[in-house]
């Protein structure tokens, strides 16, 4: 699971905190007792094979019922409210079943969920309105939080899209958000001019716009619809990659606890 996360063995080992040989030795291993290749060989990232699809799947149900049982034994009475924060884009696409396996486990536990922007949560953060908060942040050095994500932001646009000409129009969410501020430096670092043609903070509304056409998207790579496109032609600069990190108040009671351990470990953080 990590090295398709990750899009790579290299990747894959730094957030496991081991070798790539020895990750590589892991997947020999593993095509051994199957009996089949798992990865298809000499693509340019790791894609499953149809074997390695049905062992993904059911390696995600394993974890997911680990996680429920280790939950209920570990702390059954376990009470309380838990404050969360978090950006839209990333509870809409990563967290709905994390949570639901948090609840089954904790039913006593209330989640009170608010989804913001970066910089609106981290101040409502310290200002002690939050028990937990994930928040987006450049990749770096080790620093305040716990690393929890990366996403690999990418262009995105309507399949079929007849290239406009003149400034390049974008579909973003409005300040502050992180995304936004990271398009609008990439093209002005390229030379490239835009503008913005369509504003929205629901990532669904983001979707339904690139869909009409209206322009183009960034966005994760693992939050592109289907019927839309990750493009990379048309001299479009890199977009670097973000990482969500969590921080946690001082003193967070023990279910605030219990939560921050659980997404940690449902994201496999090294």
């Amino acid at each position: 699971m990590t090295i398709l996360e990750a899009e790579g063995f290299t990747r894959a080992a730094e957030r496991l905190g081991r070798t790539q040989p020895a990750i590589s030795l892991q997947i020999r291993r593993l095509e051994e007792l199957v009996g089949s290749p798992v990865l298809v060989r000499g693509a340019a990232r790791p894609i499953p094979t149809v074997q390695g699809e049905l062992l993904l799947s059911y390696a995600r149900r394993i974890l997911a019922l680990h996680d429920e049982v280790q939950a209920r034994l570990a702390a059954p009475d376990l009470d309380g409210q838990v404050r969360l924060g978090t950006p839209e884009d990333f509870a809409t696409t990563h967290l709905p079943g994390v949570l639901a396996r948090f609840s089954a486990g904790h039913p006593r536990v209330a989640l009170d969920v608010r989804c913001d922007f970066t910089l609106n949560l981290q101040a409502a953060f310290d200002a002690g309105e939050f028990d937990l908060v994930l928040v987006k942040r450049e990749p770096g050095p080790v620093r305040e939080g716990l690393k929890v994500w990366r996403e690999k932001l990418v262009w995105v646009a309507m399949r079929g899209l007849a290239w406009p000409e003149g400034p390049l129009p974008l579909v973003l969410a409005p300040a502050p958000d992180v995304y936004r501020a990271r398009a609008m430096a990439a093209l002005d670092a390229a030379g490239l001019p835009w503008r913005v043609a369509y504003t929205s903070a629901s990532l669904a509304g983001q979707h339904a716009a690139v869909r009409a056409g209206l322009g183009i998207a960034p966005l994760p790579r693992d939050m592109v619809p289907p019927d839309l496109d990750a493009v990379a032609q048309h001299g479009l600069p890199p977009l670097a990659d973000a990482e969500i990190a969590m921080l946690v108040a001082p003193g967070a009671a023990p279910a605030t606890r219990r939560l921050a351990d659980h997404i940690t470990s449902s994201f496999e953080l090294p």
